[in-house]
């Protein structure tokens, strides 16, 4: 149920106005002034224009990638946006292509998903803290230091291009920039992990979480559910910070998942019998994406997904219930599954814009799409109880699963977040046991590793649901052979194990 359309509470600068550089000027936008981009209009005066009537030459306009890139980073911070959503349309604006557009692309994820890295790094080298920076000028140092740190580009390169970038959003912090990026440049990324951040030895959480750049409240409960081990815990940080593949899902019935991966290039997927493996480009270019014969999914949400259509069954198989729908993938696929056995799926959704993405993306399989709260289950006559005989709660959550694809979730998301959550969780779980017949399956999924989101939530609800309920191994319901599932009864898949998402499933069978 997350998605990148469900908005999360951010982390937006508030209170007094932050200390700035000497001589640098506040500014009502900081955003350059005429075209957004730079591009092709005449910068005169903000260059330092002669006053007594001449004019210097101007020096050249920001090249478009890092400007959109800046673009974006910004929204994100200034906006709340979310990459995913503004990052597309602005290299569309830009008309950028090709090997530009995978330069802003990487400088927009690197730099929100090393964040945190950066912004210890960018106070040291300024001699104040981050967030006494100016906005604009902040998220641009961190956009040059992510070039210096983390790319190719050379040093000489990053200091200009990103003092220039200063330039155009916040003129008089030039001078204030080109320091702070020469001094980043003095030592490069390891060195300035091991200046900066805590002992390994007296404080393994808090250096893990400086060196891998995830804020320590995710880092600790990472570990804690990967059993305490900090080795594998590094190594999942380390995933997160990697820029993620794109997964389709071939649906069953209209597409085959090796004639999908040879039509784009692509590979088939190691686990899941649907999933193929871009190399690159657009997926919404492609043909099989564009004519309903695939969606883009991660090969994990395919894997909860088809476990629940998968799982073994007695009694009639007809009606299958998807409680938290939205933005629509899971129910494309168990859509799609259904039409090849003769089932039918209800996909509720309680987010009205939401709902119209399931419509849109089950047009032509059997699913009837309610915009309705799943937890009405009883209340409403479309939802009866022990009516359904498969249900899936792909439920609300922290996200935590899937930060490698949402790098700005990392920084949004507390601790606070989670009693709310975990409250909704549970009465979605109830709703789901009320709603499926006896002998019926509910799928418990999340896609968070969070204990508190996934074993704490399961055993709670069924403890508390007032029906018996038994757990259903959901190992053997996973491909043959596929390495790290643990001891069961319940799954969670991983990036660093799996090259998933860290999606968790729990099989309930209600007695």
């Amino acid at each position: 149920m997350t998605g990148p359309d469900r908005p999360v509470e951010g982390e937006r600068p508030r209170g007094h106005a932050p200390e700035r550089a000497s001589g640098d000027r506040p500014r009502g936008d900081d955003r350059p002034r005429g075209d957004r981009f730079g591009g092709g209009r005449d910068r005169g005066d903000r260059f330092g224009g002669d006053r007594r009537g001449g004019r210097r030459p101007a020096r050249p306009a920001v090249d478009l990638p890092r400007q959109v890139a800046y673009e974006a980073v910004a929204a994100v911070h200034r906006d709340d946006a979310y990459a995913n959503l503004v990052l597309p349309a602005m290299l569309r604006e830009a008309g950028l292509h090709g090997r530009d557009a995978a330069f802003a692309t990487e400088l927009t994820y690197g730099t929100l998903r090393h964040t945190g890295t950066l912004d210890a790094i960018v106070t040291d080298a300024a001699g104040r803290d981050v967030q006494r920076i100016d906005p604009p000028v902040r998220d641009a140092l961190r956009i040059g230091a992510y070039q210096i740190l983390h790319t190719r580009v050379p040093a000489h390169a990053a200091v200009s291009s990103t003092v220039d970038l200063v330039r155009s959003v916040a003129p008089g912090a030039t001078g204030f920039a080109n320091a702070v990026l020469r001094e980043i440049t003095t030592r490069d990324a390891d060195a300035w992990v091991a200046k900066l951040a805590p002992a390994e030895q007296t404080d393994p959480i808090g250096h893990l979480a400086l060196a891998y750049s995830h804020p320590q409240w995710i880092v600790r409960a990472f570990a804690e559910a990967l059993g305490g081990d900090l080795g594998e815990t590094a190594r999942l940080l380390m995933e997160d910070n990697e820029r993620p593949p794109v997964h389709l899902c071939a649906r069953p019935g209209l597409a085959d998942a090796v004639a999908v991966a040879d039509e784009v290039g692509g590979a088939p997927g190691a686990f899941s019998p649907y999933a193929v493996y871009l190399p690159g480009g657009a997926p919404g270019d492609l043909s099989a994406v564009a004519d309903g014969r695939a969606h883009v999914q991660d090969e994990g949400s395919q894997l909860v997904a088809d476990a629940l259509a998968g799982a073994p069954l007695d009694g009639p198989d007809e009606r299958w219930l998807d409680l938290c729908a939205g933005p629509g993938g899971k129910s494309g696929l168990l859509g799609a599954l259904a039409a090849t056995r003769g089932a039918r799926l209800t996909a509720v959704e309680v987010a009205e814009h939401r709902a119209r993405l399931v419509e849109q993306a089950t047009r032509g399989l059997p699913v009837t799409v309610l915009h309705l709260d799943g937890r009405d289950v009883g209340g409403d006559p479309k939802l009866p109880e022990g009516h359904f005989d498969r249900v899936l709660v792909d439920a609300p959550c922290t996200g935590l699963g899937a930060l490698r694809r949402r790098p700005e979730a990392r920084w949004r998301r507390q601790p606070a977040d989670l009693p709310q959550l975990t409250r909704l969780q549970r009465e979605l779980l109830t709703a789901a046991l009320r709603a499926v017949r006896p002998g019926g399956l509910v799928a418990y999924v999340t896609c968070s590793p969070h204990v508190v989101e996934t074993h704490v939530t399961v055993t709670e609800a069924a403890r508390r649901c007032g029906f018996p309920v038994d757990f259903v191994d959901a190992r053997p319901l996973l491909p043959a052979g596929m390495p790290g599932l643990g001891d069961g009864p319940t799954v969670q898949l991983w990036p660093h194990r799996h090259g998933t998402d860290a999606m968790f499933l729990a099989m309930l069978r209600r007695g």
